[in-house]
């Protein structure tokens, strides 16, 4: 058993703990939230070991991934910085010290727009494309492990069950951020 599952004794003293706080909240959807926490954890962790085999921090890598991916998936050899910022979730003065550590490496290479002379777009050198290819083999066999645990008509429902969870979570940010809900400490 893992050491981060509760016991039955512990289950139950937190859910007397939560509705002890306020009775009308549902212990078992904190529970859940709990799990998730857990399992989430675990994955962040599961790749952070799997990324460091590739002898590259996560942001770094994450790039030369998403920069395979708009080459694979829509047919784009190069990105602007801006896009790859967007992609990332990462401001573009963090993208530019990443992509100048990535050049450096000769893990990609910049090329100065064809329609706007003032711009440069990035691309994956063939050592970059090599890098990520070989790793993504054995990232995406390391996480599919962690699912066949499941059927694949459990994974189908897991598959459901978490985008009805991520739009009642999108409603709940959407109706604090409406509503400027802030929490009275006393």
């Amino acid at each position: 058993m893992s050491k981060h599952v509760f016991s039955q004794e512990q289950r139950e003293k937190w859910i007397n703990f939560i509705q002890s706080l306020n009775p009308d909240i549902n212990p078992g959807g904190i529970q859940l939230m709990q799990e998730m926490r857990m399992v989430s954890h675990a994955l962040y962790q599961i790749r952070e070991h799997s990324v460091n085999r590739a002898n590259l921090p996560y942001a770094k890598y994450s790039i030369l991934m998403g920069l395979m991916f708009s080459a694979e998936l829509e047919g784009r050899d190069e990105l602007n910085p801006s896009e790859i910022s967007q992609h990332q979730g990462t401001s573009r003065n963090t993208v530019s010290a990443l992509i100048r550590d990535l050049e450096e490496d000769g893990l990609i290479e910049r090329h100065l727009d064809v329609k706007d002379r003032r711009k440069f777009n990035i691309r994956l050198t063939e050592a970059g494309r090599s890098l990520v290819y070989n790793h993504a083999r054995h990232h995406f066999r390391i996480i599919g492990d962690c699912f066949n645990v499941l059927t694949a008509e459990e994974q189908e429902m897991l598959r459901q069950l978490l985008t009805k969870i991520i739009a009642g979570a999108e409603a709940v940010q959407k109706q604090m951020s409406d509503s400027n809900e802030t929490v009275p400490f006393q």
